[in-house]
């Protein structure tokens, strides 16, 4: 995925930030700053990082010119975009678009991060759907920038068969019988041998492996043997993620990419022209 600005729910998401931020109107502004005063802002990266989400910038300033874009490893001191326009609309709209910045250039900073820990393995990180309610297309589109496939965007595109639907259906086999009405890829997750034998034996296109240790979902790849993709969820950190790609997986799924990562450091800085 693209950073497509494009997308429907990315207005969306803009034109809520800034009713929620803004309001009535941004009183402390309007009664000490002229309203024909204009003003420069430029936006700089505090840190090492790498950036999500400067396109949106375009959208909450008109005439913004950046400097960087989606996907770009920016050291300290680097300059992101500049913008020119009424010092009032720029001071309104500071905190909303800082807060875009640095929460998406949060979750592509720790994204890359997984994927040069598992650099040369062949594993390839997958991203999940623990993502802030309302902001999940946003933080895919951050997860992507920093280098890692997206998985499923919801429950609409995607079957995945989980531990809760397998207890629920009463078991691996008759629920991946009865999701093949739906007539896509079928992914189930796995906790045991047995349930991977039913799995393989029922035709599952990928199997999950759930909170297995590295040695165990390495015994468990060998077992299958290309019969499915494989991919390894459940623990996933940075401090042990090269130990899980080493076990030759085709992917490997954490939530801490979006759930976890914390936002860096933007300065947005305004003077009079």
């Amino acid at each position: 995925m693209t950073f497509d600005v494009t997308h429907p729910d990315v207005q969306r998401v803009i034109d809520a930030a800034l009713a929620e931020d803004i309001g009535s109107g941004d009183i402390t502004t309007k009664a000490c700053i002229p309203s024909r005063l204009p003003g420069e802002a430029r936006f700089v990266a505090r840190q090492d990082l790498t950036l999500a989400g400067a396109e949106l910038i375009a959208l909450l300033f008109e005439g913004a010119k950046l400097r960087k874009h989606s996907g770009d490893r920016l050291v300290a001191g680097d300059e992101i975009a500049i913008v020119r326009g009424p010092a009032q609309m720029l001071l309104t709209r500071e905190r909303v678009t800082l807060n875009f910045l640095q929460r998406l250039s949060g979750v592509a900073t720790l994204a890359a991060k997984f994927v040069a820990a598992v650099e040369g393995t062949g594993a390839r990180i997958l991203d999940t759907r623990k993502t802030t309610p309302g902001l999940r297309v946003l933080e895919k589109m951050a997860a992507a920038a920093g280098g890692v496939v997206n998985h499923r965007m919801g429950l609409y595109d995607a079957i995945l068969i989980k531990n809760n639907h397998i207890r629920l259906a009463g078991g691996v086999r008759p629920a991946i019988e009865m999701a093949q009405s739906a007539q896509k890829p079928i992914e189930v997750e796995v906790r045991t041998r047995a349930e991977l034998e039913d799995a393989l034996a029922c035709g599952a296109a990928r199997v999950l492996l759930d909170n297995m240790t590295p040695e165990e979902a390495a015994r468990e790849i060998e077992f299958i043997g290309r019969r499915a993709e494989t991919e390894i969820s459940g623990g996933i950190t940075l401090a042990n993620v090269r130990a899980y790609a080493e076990a030759r997986p085709d992917f490997i799924s954490t939530g801490s990419i979006t759930h976890s990562a914390v936002a860096v450091d933007i300065n947005c800085g305004i003077h009079a022209l």
